[in-house]
């Protein structure tokens, strides 16, 4: 540690706790120290280049080192550096993104949150829940639906909404109410002689017998993404989203759909929940908002929803929540130039044109021996490793493959997101049809590797 005292991997080491981190093995490889970024590229502290396959995480949709959002950034701070929003304060730029995103999310969204992450916005939609319902006299209904394999974030409220294993053990989450259905990936969790009909009318029926068994009147809301995202790139089956939202509808619980990531035009719309043909009450956004160039995220939901929470405001004198950081002057400002530049530069039509390629490439994985099943929607999508094709069977050691996978992505200049042993891409929207054949070509030679580094670690 002495001899590398003045090197930026040992500081790392020896300073910051990462997260999403096996931290005594970090301590050991340290971390790749990427430098600097350009279009859907970024570069490590050696100069070797990368193809950023996960945009950053889901999020970079006009890539790295976009000069308009950094000059947005520097006039804003020129200008207004901070400023509140409690107390009635605003300022332009929150005030001009808040008309934007109910200008560009479905009608009936009106009203505008913002946060600094979508933990943060999920947090809040928790606490919105809780503050309308007893507001209106309903002070049973705090119950929530998610999804097992969802992510919704990671704090308390929103860490126990996400359906993951992982982020619940040793943390003691579930800690709000909170009731977890059966995860609406047909590959997986089809049972045995059921077609994808079958399967959406089994989930559909669970939730009719989950919300009859619990109490229409205790269940607050039902939150899910449209596509799960960071649970494996797991696409609905056929009519699930219309019949969660009937059944919703009839038993007077609000939709939200979680779009963190299938936001802003990643499934070649511009949000998921027109993908799949429905309508949530409340919408979470954050990463593509501002390409994570500055955190940012928002609640986006209805006049009903709002109006019942600016009574009892009025009632009992506040909405007694808020971030230091919420609308933030220089997010906004580059959330604001973020959106115009996937306006102009129509990245939303380009994920959709790129869809047919890049899903094409995502499938021709399918005959991989390692692969089970390859899917994914618009500009995103997942192969799955398993041990046994025939049988679905996943490896012994969970993960262990995944693992393989990804120092050999780094190798080949390709960063994808391990999921366990199922392997995520997600490029920013600025991608190319040359793009794209790379990312294939670089992920292809990964997996001809892999095959040999199982064998040689015996996981088959």
């Amino acid at each position: 540690m002495e001899a590398l005292s003045n090197s930026l991997a040992a500081a790392d080491i020896a300073t910051t706790m990462h997260p999403y981190t096996n931290l005594r093995q970090h301590e050991k490889t340290g971390p790749v120290v990427i430098s600097r970024g350009d279009g859907i590229r970024v570069y490590d502290e050696h100069g070797k280049e990368y193809i950023e396959g996960l945009a950053g995480l889901w999020s970079v949709a006009v890539g790295f080192s976009e000069k308009r959002l950094a000059d947005a950034a520097y006039q804003q701070m020129l200008k207004l550096p901070y400023y509140h929003t409690f107390s009635s304060k605003a300022h332009e730029p929150s005030i001009r993104l808040a008309e934007k995103l109910v200008e560009m999310t479905p009608e009936n969204l009106t009203r505008v949150f913002f946060t600094s992450s979508g933990s943060e916005a999920n947090d809040t939609i928790v606490k919105m829940m809780w503050f309308m319902n007893n507001a209106l006299g309903r002070p049973k209904k705090k119950k929530f639906l998610a999804r097992t394999k969802g992510y919704h974030g990671i704090t308390v409220a929103s860490g126990s909404l996400t359906g993951l294993p992982i982020n619940h053990r040793d943390f003691d989450l579930p800690a709000i109410p909170v009731r977890h259905l059966t995860c609406p990936h047909f590959y997986r969790f089809g049972a045995e002689g059921e077609d994808e009909a079958a399967f959406t009318a089994r989930l559909l029926a669970e939730l009719e017998s989950v919300i009859a068994e619990e109490g229409a009147d205790t269940i607050a809301a039902f939150i899910g993404e449209p596509l799960i995202a960071a649970g494996g790139v797991l696409p609905p089956p056929a009519g699930y989203w219309e019949g969660v939202e009937k059944i919703c509808r009839a038993n007077d619980i609000v939709l939200i759909a979680d779009e963190v990531i299938c936001g802003f035009g990643r499934l070649g719309t511009p949000f998921g929940c027109q993908k799949y043909g429905f309508t949530p009450d409340i919408m979470t956004l954050s990463k593509q908002i501002t390409s994570s160039y500055m955190p940012l995220a928002a609640v986006v939901f209805s006049e009903a929803i709002y109006q019942a929470i600016a009574d009892n405001t009025a009632t009992i004198g506040n909405f007694g929540h808020g971030f230091t950081a919420s609308g933030h002057p220089v997010a906004t400002a580059v959330g604001l130039e973020n959106l115009a530049i996937i306006e102009e530069r129509d990245l939303i039509g380009n994920a959709a044109r790129l869809e047919a390629s890049f899903q094409a490439g995502i499938r021709s994985f399918s005959d991989h021996p390692l692969v089970g099943e390859a899917r994914g929607t618009g500009l995103i999508g997942a192969v799955e490793l398993v041990a046994d094709k025939a049988t679905k069977r996943p490896f012994a050691k969970a993960g262990r493959a995944g693992a393989i996978a990804n120092v050999i992505g780094h190798e080949e200049g390709l960063i994808f997101r391990s999921i366990g042993d199922q392997l995520a891409l997600c490029p920013p929207m600025i991608a190319t049809e040359d793009d794209v054949k790379e990312i294939m070509t670089r992920m292809a030679r990964t997996l001809e590797r892999l095959t040999g580094a199982v064998a040689q670690e015996g996981l088959e």
